[in-house]
C-alpha cells in the first residue's frame, strides 16, 4: 500500500534530518481511516533496482516470446509504418526501464548463407509491462523498408528481416529474444534528480517506460519522483507522434511542473533562429539556458534514435556554450563523468 506519498518524498530528501509531522496519522492495519487515501501498489519487481537483470538469455541460446498483440501507432497519413508489438516472456525472464532486448528472425539469411544476427531493440515498457503482471515486453518498432529513387517502388529483397517479421506477425506467433542488456540507459538512483529525454522517432522506446514508470504506475517510484521530466521528441509530421494520447493523460494527471514535453515536428514547424524547420537540436537550443542549469544542477540526460541525430545536437550546444563563454569540452567531459550523459543511437 502507498499512503501521504507527499510526506514520502520530503522523508527520502531530508534523510536522517527528516521529522514527523505532529499531525501525521499512521496506519497500522488493514481498516485506515476514511480520511486516508490507501491504494494497491505495484512493488513485486523492485528488487530488480539492486540485482540487475542481464542475458537470462543468449544470442546462441535463445529463449522464446509469444506475440500477444500488435498495433500500428501512427496515422495512416505518416511517413512509414510504426507498430507497438506486445510479447509475452518466458516465466523468470526479467528486465528493467531503459534496457535493451535481442530479436533474432526466423530463417537463413541469403545475403551470408547463414542464421540472421540479432537486432537490439530499446524496451518500451516498464518492468510490468503493458498488461502490469510482470511477464511481458513491449518493443516500438518501425518496419525498414527500402525504396528504389527511380520508381518509389519497395525493393522486399533489401526489406528488413526483423522488423519486417515484427510488424507483420499476429497473436501467437513464436519469436526468439535474447537478453536483456544495457546499463547505459537507466534511470537515476536519486528520485529527485530532473531527467531530460530526446528522442527521434523510435528512439521515444526507453522513454516511454520511464515516464509510464514516474508518471502512470503506482510504485513507490512514481510516488517518490521529485524531480522534473523533460521530453523532446522529434517526428516528421503530427500523424507520426508516438503515443502522445498516454503522454497528454500523464501531463493532466502530473503534480505541477513535474512533466514537460516539446515536440518538434519538422515538416511543420519552424525554428526561431532561422525560421527553417524544427528539429530536436533546435528545441534544444531554443531552451539552452533551461538545459545548462538542469544539467548543471544535477540533471541526466538521455538521447535515443538514430546515430543521425547526435552531431547536430553537439553542435548546437557547443555553438550555445561558446556563445555564454562556457568550455564546451569541460562541460560534456564533467557531465560523463557524473555520468548524467546516456546516448544510445542506431
Amino acid at each position: 500500500m502507498l499512503q501521504g506519498t507527499g510526506g514520502l518524498a520530503s522523508r527520502i530528501k531530508a534523510g536522517h534530518a527528516y521529522i514527523l509531522p505532529q499531525d501525521a496519522k499512521i496506519v497500522a492495519d488493514s481498516n485506515p481511516p476514511l480520511d486516508i487515501n490507501m491504494m494497491d501498489a505495484q512493488h513485486w519487481l523492485e528488487y530488480l533496482d539492486d540485482d540487475l537483470p542481464l542475458n537470462f538469455a543468449k544470442p546462441n541460446a535463445p529463449a522464446t516470446a509469444t506475440v500477444l498483440a500488435r498495433t500500428r501507432i501512427i496515422s495512416d497519413d505518416a511517413p512509414g509504418d510504426i507498430q507497438h508489438i506486445i510479447l509475452r516472456l518466458p516465466e523468470g525472464m526479467q528486465y528493467v526501464e531503459g534496457q535493451s532486448l535481442s530479436v533474432i528472425p526466423a530463417g537463413i539469411d541469403a545475403k551470408t548463407d547463414k542464421k540472421f544476427s540479432p537486432r537490439l531493440y530499446s524496451i518500451a515498457s516498464t518492468r510490468y509491462g503493458d498488461v502490469l503482471d510482470g511477464n511481458t515486453i513491449s518493443l516500438c518498432v518501425r518496419r525498414a523498408e527500402f525504396y528504389e529513387p527511380s520508381t518509389g517502388i519497395t525493393d522486399p529483397v533489401k526489406k528488413g528481416a526483423c522488423s519486417n517479421m515484427l510488424c507483420d506477425s499476429m497473436p501467437g506467433d513464436q519469436i526468439s529474444v535474447a537478453g536483456p542488456v544495457g546499463k547505459t540507459m537507466l534511470l537515476p538512483k536519486n528520485p529527485n534528480d530532473d531527467i531530460i529525454m530526446v528522442a527521434t522517432g523510435t528512439g521515444i522506446a526507453p522513454f516511454r517506460g520511464f515516464m509510464h514508470r514516474l508518471f502512470m504506475e503506482e510504485t513507490v517510484a512514481r510516488h517518490v519522483f521529485g524531480g522534473t521530466a523533460w521530453l523532446v521528441l522529434g517526428v516528421p509530421t503530427t500523424g507520426g507522434l508516438l503515443y502522445k494520447e498516454e503522454f497528454d493523460a500523464m501531463q493532466r494527471t502530473a503534480r505541477p511542473d513535474s512533466l514537460k514535453i516539446d515536440y518538434a515536428i519538422s515538416r511543420e514547424m519552424t525554428n526561431q533562429m532561422d525560421g527553417g524547420k524544427l528539429y530536436v537540436q533546435n528545441v534544444i537550443a531554443q531552451n539552452a539556458k533551461e538545459f545548462f542549469a538542469r544539467l548543471d544542477g544535477g540533471a541526466s540526460v538521455y538521447f535515443c534514435g538514430l546515430k543521425g541525430m547526435m552531431p547536430p545536437i553537439l553542435e548546437a550546444l557547443q555553438k550555445v556554450a561558446v556563445e555564454n563563454g562556457l568550455d564546451w569540452d569541460a562541460e560534456l567531459k564533467q557531465w560523463k563523468a557524473n555520468h548524467q550523459w546516456h546516448v544510445e543511437v542506431y
